[in-house]
């Protein structure tokens, strides 16, 4: 387990009442997991945010509740539309002798040559790379290098992730792309249409004709 560690106190504030408690200074949460009855908990909100930036979703975490330390896995941030700051979070306990799914972040690092040199663009497909592993083995991230991108329709897929096989299964399609490198789209720009200067004298004289056609034309009398 990773040293990192966090204080959880058991929580009787529940419903529309836990706004009291993040103007203290405590985020709602919760744990639950395979053998572990649903408790609700409250932790420290300014150490969670500095603890799950460092964690994420794939480090083990920790959790010291009553005394004891469980290991735990943040699952879920609700996260609030407003403020966009977490509002409450589920943590997992695991075991540690028993695989999980997790989503591992995919990271993308360096520069690729070919967009440095504006031949193309770096487009990412896949955000995060769902993965089965004991909780012990799980990646902290997937880094992506982009130095290796030299030339447009370069690109990066599940199969060329190094990872090893026997302690993480990767549930993607190995042939799915990560990141690629697209060609530039030319704009086009649409021009405004102009009437030359010939349609313009051609109107004008037609329009003199049909005037002058009209001034010549005999009155037409009406039958009574």
């Amino acid at each position: 387990m990773s040293n990192l560690t966090l204080n959880a106190d058991t929580r009787s504030t529940v419903g529309r009442k836990v706004k009291k408690l993040r103007r203290e200074g405590l985020l709602p949460a919760n744990i639950y997991g395979k053998k572990f009855k649903s408790q609700a908990i409250q932790v420290n909100f300014s150490k969670y945010i500095k603890l799950s930036n460092e964690a994420g979703e794939t480090t083990l975490i920790g959790l010291v509740l009553e005394g004891k330390k469980i290991p735990v896995l943040i699952h879920n941030t609700q996260v609030d539309p407003v403020s966009d700051m977490p509002s409450h979070v589920d943590f997992l306990q695991v075991n540690l002798k028993e695989k999980v799914t997790a989503d591992v972040p995919v990271e993308l690092v360096g520069e690729s040559p070919a967009e440095k040199q504006g031949l193309g663009t770096v487009v990412q497909y896949i955000d995060e790379v769902e993965v089965v592993a004991l909780p012990t083995d799980l990646p902290e991230k997937f880094e992506i290098d982009l130095s290796q991108l030299n030339n447009v329709g370069d690109a990066v897929q599940i199969k060329n992730i190094k990872v090893d096989a026997k302690k993480v299964e990767i549930k993607v399609g190995q042939d799915e792309i990560l990141v690629k490198v697209e060609a530039q789209k030319e704009e086009v720009v649409e021009l405004p249409t102009e009437t030359t200067e010939g349609e313009t004298v051609e109107t004008a004289g037609e329009e003199a004709l049909e005037t002058t056609a009209d001034e010549n034309a005999e009155p037409k009398l009406e039958s009574k």
